[in-house]
């Protein structure tokens, strides 16, 4: 393929990062500044079996009605029913990898309209979020707000962990926000930095799992960690964030 072909192939998948890039950033600051660093890997683990589940008992992938066992699960289970079902291995390997590589635009569409909303409902309600962080207990919906911000982490949980597999939904929640936050407290800057930085870690990561044909998941959660290590490296010979 040339580079038009090979920068069109892989528009898909870009258009997506990019998308999912903002909000999980921006949800995982709130994880890392609330130190609930396992929370959403126990949210991965529920889709991932819930989705082994529906597979299990023959609902069509892609349906709708196959998102919805996704609401039930524990990571044993996962390993156990993986292990009874005709080409087990391979589903365990999707759950952990996924087939981001394979997404279609009708699927992109759809995740980032869901994605967009999320983004722009949270944009507009920003100060009570933030108040979860930087002012805990002087909000009179406190839990209200919590709810919501942990419901919009089960949405975006649930939605990308069938496409990116467990691994690179977690690299994604996680690397980009804790880079941010080795080097800026501030709220807006920090989620710009995650998202560059994770952008271009995952736009290199693309690169190099085509160019060496090296797996697509674990190529971008190497990409983001690679990343995640030079911006330890720098914040060492930094003085406090600003």
């Amino acid at each position: 393929m040339n580079g038009y072909e090979i920068l069109k192939f892989f528009s898909v998948q870009i258009v997506l990062i990019a998308v999912v890039l903002i909000l999980h950033t921006y949800i995982g600051l709130h994880i890392i500044r609330r130190t609930l660093i396992f929370s959403d890997l126990v949210l991965d683990q529920f889709a991932a079996f819930g989705a082994m589940v529906g597979v299990a008992l023959g609902i069509e992938y892609g349906t709708a009605t196959s998102y919805l066992p996704a609401l039930i699960a524990v990571l044993f289970g996962a390993l156990l029913l993986g292990d009874k079902l005709c080409g087990g291995g391979t589903y365990v390997k999707k759950t952990l990898a996924g087939s981001m590589l394979w997404v279609t635009w009708p699927l992109v569409v759809v995740t980032a309209v869901t994605y967009i909303v999320l983004i722009i409902f949270h944009f507009l309600f920003r100060d009570k979020f933030i108040s979860l962080v930087e002012r805990p207990g002087t909000n009179p919906n406190e839990r209200l707000w919590d709810f919501l911000l942990f419901t919009t982490q089960g949405i975006i949980t649930v939605l990308i962990v069938p496409i990116a597999g467990v691994l690179l939904a977690y690299a994604f929640l996680m690397i980009p926000a804790t880079i941010a936050a080795l080097f800026t407290r501030r709220w807006l800057l920090a989620v710009f930095v995650g998202w560059l930085i994770g952008f271009l870690a995952c736009v290199s990561g693309v690169c190099a799992s085509y160019f060496l044909n090296l797996p697509y998941g674990p190529t971008l959660v190497l990409s983001l960690g690679i990343c995640f290590v030079f911006a330890v490296l720098i914040r060492c010979f930094r003085r406090q964030p600003a």
